[in-house]
């Protein structure tokens, strides 16, 4: 049965975030659709308070776009999303859904963009949102629903566009929130909360170390965007938490204390943001004569002490080394295990919460569109431990085991895997669905201001933010071609030479091997599962700096080209290798010049020389010297497909390929010439073959030669 479009609900009134199974079909169709409609409304509720056309064209910061692009964006979200899936054949309006379509992510803090656009009108988009509301309901009436949903069904689209417009609802206020007030105009449902006091004094609580396990099963009953899933386990060492976040009172110690100029309280990079952007106070004070004054959404407040500081990540880290030099202790932001840790001290999650229409915590627009004192809601121990504003934490997000990235939003967190970007956890006053749940991972550059602030540790914890994915193209096709599945049942080629090496030779021969042109390292690894040494040396610093991510991290990422700019991500381990730490940490990997190596390369039992004489700019001076470098009885070992082209090498220095008094001369005529008088052919040519992957339908396929030589 097809239902009528509901009617517009109240801006505030909550709908609880649907689960993903149920016994009902119809019952979670319209379920589906009242979540829908509540979330379509609210957003443009809060878009009421735009009272000037410049609100609605001038940057609130100006690394973000207007806000008439976010007015636009979430609502072609859906069609542009339903589109790429092949759901729906024609576009309600193909030039707003390009235009609003891309551009939301935040530069970093000094990339300026001052690029022009030609904005849509204000009433041109209220026109396509109506419409886009009213495709979007025909589609929930008639689109097929299993249950439970999953991510590849087409009621999971509808949930992605859905929770996609409830994280800009959060976003969006931000901008409003930096807008002049005399823009904007109050609406009673968008009005702070009126309660406030003198700031509480904090203090630290002790918390128990235990095992803490990050994300959630693929089976979890609620939405969750791609880096929620997968699972880390994590070992928590004891520490003490402050039992209140920190308050607008708290934090003018600091700024009282000078903080703001004082450079050895600040990382590099803050220091360089607080310069750049001239901070003396946190962004949502505003200082009069009569002293600070607080920046609501659309209200100027008297500063209320006892509510959360809003600041970015800098502003907090700040803090804590002020406060670690005041106290002597090592005070710092929390980790995601340790923040997990004081979560899971309280029971329950929004979801359950709306459908007992219980709150215990200020999430959710259900206590005012405001934070409100640090001290209002207890939750176990601990107050605050979710809800009233986000609480920046110390670990940059990255991705679990088992990520994988939705094929309809592959760009969704991937860009962030990048070291720059911290995890915000809790959710905050304007937080909704699923940014208001315990499992969400949200992460903004540190120097990016949300409805956030922080609580602070006394911890030894130094997180470390693991690689990000390499998107450099060569190095992407180099890790894919050594580390990558196999085609056209063609063996792993790197593996294949290490393991044909490492069958030629004695055991009492594996004591020093060199991988020249070692490439991002596959041989290296595969040789040192016998080898007490192995150097690994490559031309390429970009090789050698992923191989070294590799054996440091145990693990890797890289994006693989499917087609055109689309693509997959990919994840490698050392453990998925079967190699263990210790027998990487055998490698040395190092930049080098094969036909000008160091003294210090010398020694060794074996020589592996992987597709490299052909790229050298003068080969037979690398082979006529090596020898200098193996023992006696030791081997040298090379492949190459023997592919001369003269923008590697000069054609008076090819080995081979060309004619010399009118006769051929082949490469394997050249390598006889320059080695035959310090090494012995060991045994007969063979062709081993490789395949390198371009995109999914293209791939090189060749075949390289290899010879054995063994020193006389």
């Amino acid at each position: 049965m097809l239902m009528d479009n509901p009617q517009p609900a109240a801006a505030l009134a909550p709908v609880p975030m649907p689960l993903l199974d149920g016994d009902n079909v119809e019952a979670k169709r319209r379920e589906l659709l009242s979540y829908f409609c509540q979330t379509f409304d609210q957003y443009e509720s809060l878009f009421t308070l735009l009272a000037d056309e410049q609100a609605w064209y001038t940057k609130a910061i100006s690394l973000r776009h207007p806000l008439i692009f976010y007015f636009g964006h979430t609502a072609a979200f859906f069609i542009n999303k339903l589109f790429a899936a092949r759901l729906l054949t024609e576009r309600v309006d193909a030039n707003i859904e390009a235009q609003v379509a891309i551009g939301v992510d935040e530069m970093s803090w000094d990339d300026l963009d001052d690029s022009n656009y030609l904005w849509p009108t204000v009433a041109e988009l209220r026109a396509y949102r109506n419409k886009v509301r009213q495709r979007v309901v025909a589609y929930i009436n008639t689109m097929p629903i299993s249950l439970p949903i999953s991510w590849d069904s087409e009621a999971w689209l509808i949930l992605m566009g859905i929770e996609h417009e409830r994280i800009h609802l959060e976003t969006s206020s931000v901008l409003i929130r930096q807008l002049p007030l005399k823009w904007l105009k109050p609406e009673p449902q968008w009005l702070a909360n009126s309660t406030s006091a003198a700031a509480p004094q904090n203090r630290l609580i002790a918390v128990a170390g235990a095992e803490v396990t990050l994300g959630k099963p693929r089976h979890d009953l609620l939405y969750g965007w791609d880096n929620e899933y997968g699972q880390k386990r994590q070992v928590v060492a004891a520490f003490r938490a402050s039992e209140m976040l920190v308050s607008n009172g708290e934090f003018l110690q600091f700024v009282e204390a000078g903080g703001y100029d004082t450079e050895r309280y600040w990382s590099d990079e803050g220091w360089a943001w607080a310069t750049f952007a001239e901070a003396r106070h946190p962004s949502f004070w505003v200082k009069q004569q009569d002293g600070y004054h607080y920046r609501a959404l659309v209200q100027l407040l008297p500063m209320p002490w006892d509510w959360p500081v809003d600041v970015n990540c800098h502003e907090a880290q700040a803090f804590c080394r002020w406060k670690s030099e005041q106290t002597g202790l090592s005070i710092q932001l929390p980790s995601e295990a340790e923040w997990t840790l004081l979560r899971q001290s309280f029971a329950g999650d929004l979801p359950q919460w709306q459908r007992q229409q219980q709150l215990p915590a200020n999430l959710d627009l259900q206590h005012g569109a405001s934070a409100c004192p640090v001290n209002q809601f207890r939750q176990g121990s601990f107050f605050d431990l979710c809800g009233n504003v986000w609480q920046w934490t110390s670990t940059a997000i990255d991705a679990f085991e088992g990520f994988q990235v939705h094929p309809l939003y592959d760009d969704f967190s991937t860009p962030t895997f990048d070291g720059k970007h911290n995890l915000i956890k809790g959710g905050s006053w304007c937080s909704t669905g699923n940014c208001a749940i315990k499992d969400s991972r949200y992460a903004f550059r540190r120097h990016f201001f949300q409805h956030a602030g922080f609580r602070y540790v006394e911890s030894s914890v130094s997180p470390q933010s693991r690689n990000p994915y390499e998107t450099d193209e060569l190095v992407a096709q180099y890790l894919s071609f050594h580390y990558g599945a196999e085609h056209f049942a063609v063996a792993n080629y790197p593996q294949r030479c290490a393991q044909l090496c490492l069958s030629l030779l004695q055991p009492h021969q594996k004591n020093k091997a060199l991988d020249l042109g070692c490439s991002v390292g596959r041989a290296s690894f595969e040789l040192a599962r016998e080898f007490s040494q192995v150097d690994g040396v490559d031309y390429s610093a970009r090789f050698i700096n992923a191989a070294v991510a590799l054996q440091q991290q145990g693990k890797l990422r890289y994006f693989t080209p499917t087609e055109g700019e689309l693509g997959d991500y990919q994840q490698l381990t050392l453990a998925q290798l079967d190699i263990s730490q210790q027998q990487a940490q055998r490698v040395h990997f190092s930049q080098g010049d094969a036909c000008n190596l160091k003294a210090k390369y010398s020694d060794y039992d074996l020589v592996f020389a992987g597709n490299l004489i052909d790229r050298l700019a003068d080969p037979a001076q690398f082979l006529t010297t090596i020898h200098q470098r193996i023992n006696r009885g030791g081997l040298l070992v090379l492949t190459s497909p023997y592919t001369w082209l003269e923008q590697y090498t000069d054609k008076s220095h090819w080995l081979g390929g060309y004619r010399e008094n009118g006769e051929a001369v082949d490469t394997l005529t050249g390598l006889h010439r320059c080695l035959d008088a310090e090494f012995e052919l060991l045994q007969a040519p063979q062709d081993i073959a490789f395949v390198i992957a371009e995109t999914a339908r293209k791939f090189q396929h060749s075949l390289a030669q290899c010879t054995v030589w063994r020193r006389r």
